[in-house]
């Protein structure tokens, strides 16, 4: 059961990753090549201008993909946040005389609540792929 879970986050991650690539990365990474190609076609630019023009180029892209990358790393920190918050109530039930009945109880109600955390978290996806893709849209993609 907690292996079905974990595996509509991977798949739910994936999706989300996936969505966001096609739909606003790869074109801004396709914009960025062809900038960096542009770049190189002027014969009278040095080494240096053309540097720094592809890094403009790059620039963009690469505070995009950081958006997206923190927007996942705090989804993914939400879960766990949850995971450990279930894993702590059931530390808190037992004692060095918990008997082996009660261990496998409290064992089922930590994966019952981590299933939990795994499906309340997967439901968000959903409207976090719509706010980076805003995000993304608008060009509001700073870290926080």
């Amino acid at each position: 059961m907690a292996e079905q879970a974990q595996e509509r986050v991977q798949t739910g991650i994936k999706n989300f990753v996936n969505d966001v690539d096609k739909s606003h990365l790869r074109p801004m990474e396709k914009k960025m090549h062809l900038c960096a190609a542009d770049c190189c076609s002027d014969p009278k630019a040095s080494i240096d201008e053309v540097h720094r023009c592809v890094e403009r180029c790059q620039d963009s892209v690469g505070r995009a993909q950081k958006y997206v990358q923190s927007e996942l790393e705090r989804f993914q920190e939400t879960l766990h946040r949850c995971v450990l918050s279930c894993q702590d109530e059931v530390k808190d039930k037992v004692t060095p005389t918990t008997s082996d009945s009660d261990i496998a109880k409290y064992q089922k109600e930590f994966e019952l609540c981590a299933i939990k955390c795994c499906d309340k978290n997967v439901d968000k996806l959903p409207g976090l792929t719509d706010k980076v893709k805003q995000g993304l849209q608008l060009g509001h993609y700073s870290v926080i």
